[in-house]
């Protein structure tokens, strides 16, 4: 019998969050996003989320201010932003990075700014 579950997502066809992140697969307790070309810009609100966060950099480099400290996320750096702690990023060159969240961000609102 094959598991009806497994999915594959071409990222060309994913949705786009309001904030420019694409939604790849996602199951019931883990989802991927990808976020591609993000500009450098003033650094973004401070936001805290109701899932927590795991991030890899594909390339570029931007800030990532997170309970008082400021990392500096480059071409092959990985990062936890716990549940609910208040961050923000900061583009500081063209940015592309891999996350996923658990829960999905993007169930029931959670990813709405």
């Amino acid at each position: 019998m094959t598991d009806s579950t497994v999915q594959k997502v071409d990222s060309q066809f994913s949705p786009t969050g309001e904030m420019g992140q694409k939604y790849l697969a996602s199951g019931e307790t883990v989802a991927m996003r990808l976020w591609e070309n993000e500009q450098p810009a003033d650094a973004k609100p401070a936001t805290q989320r109701d899932y927590e966060t795991v991030g890899y950099v594909l390339q570029g480099k931007a800030e990532l201010h997170l309970a008082g400290q400021v990392l500096v996320l480059k071409s092959g750096d990985s990062w936890v932003v716990p549940m609910g702690t208040p961050h923000s990023y900061k583009i500081l060159e063209s940015f592309s990075a891999i996350e996923a969240t658990s829960p999905p961000a993007q169930v029931h609102g959670r990813d709405e700014s």
